[in-house]
């Protein structure tokens, strides 16, 4: 089974892939893009929220009031306010973020775009983010072109330098963190 497939007969691939459907049925996709990229930084801005999200301490009752009070301030669409709630009853609300990423995953398929994950230690500039796309494309195929893949970026300053590059399930980690952690350990063999 490919690892897209695995993803995707997972919990949260099934409520994404659902999630999908819908807003492809109701013509609302970037609609719902656009709400889960909102939700997806209130989960990263707020340890709180992620904690509660978590709690098995709250009833579904509690847990769908509390989110629902976020989507309703956030001013998200009913369909993904619908969609919440209805993974907020059936008690599914940690699993929120693995499924807003298999939906970015499917919109990415649908779109025909590569989704690539590059960290680094500093913030990319846009010819280094452009010279990073025209390189994944070489690797993705011969047929790929740049503007295909789908870049999502982060930054960790515990990498020192370099980066690390993952494009589908091919990973390649280039910095200088992990170059400094062989060198310590082909001399620590040696000595």
């Amino acid at each position: 089974m490919s690892a897209e497939a695995t993803i995707l007969a997972g919990l949260a691939g099934r409520y994404a892939t659902a999630l999908f459907e819908l807003a492809r049925e109701r013509d609302q996709i970037e609609a719902v893009e656009q709400d889960l990229a909102r939700l997806a930084g209130y989960l990263k801005e707020s340890d709180d929220l992620a904690r509660l999200l978590a709690s098995p301490l709250y009833s579904s009752d509690e847990l769908a009031r509390a989110i629902d009070a976020v989507v309703v301030r956030g001013g998200l669409s009913d369909l993904t306010r619908h969609f919440v709630g209805v993974v907020a009853k059936n008690r599914r609300l940690a699993a929120l973020g693995d499924m807003i990423d298999v939906f970015g995953l499917l919109l990415a398929h649908q779109r025909g775009e590569i989704a690539a994950e590059v960290v680094s230690a500093q913030p990319l500039d846009e010819r280094q983010l452009a010279a990073l796309k025209h390189a994944l494309g070489a690797v993705a195929g011969p047929q790929t072109a740049a503007s295909q893949i789908s870049l999502s970026t982060a930054l960790d300053d515990s990498l020192l330098g370099g980066l690390v590059v993952k494009l589908g399930s091919r990973m390649v980690d280039s910095s200088l963190r992990t170059k400094l952690n062989n060198l310590e350990n082909a001399m620590n063999e040696v000595g």
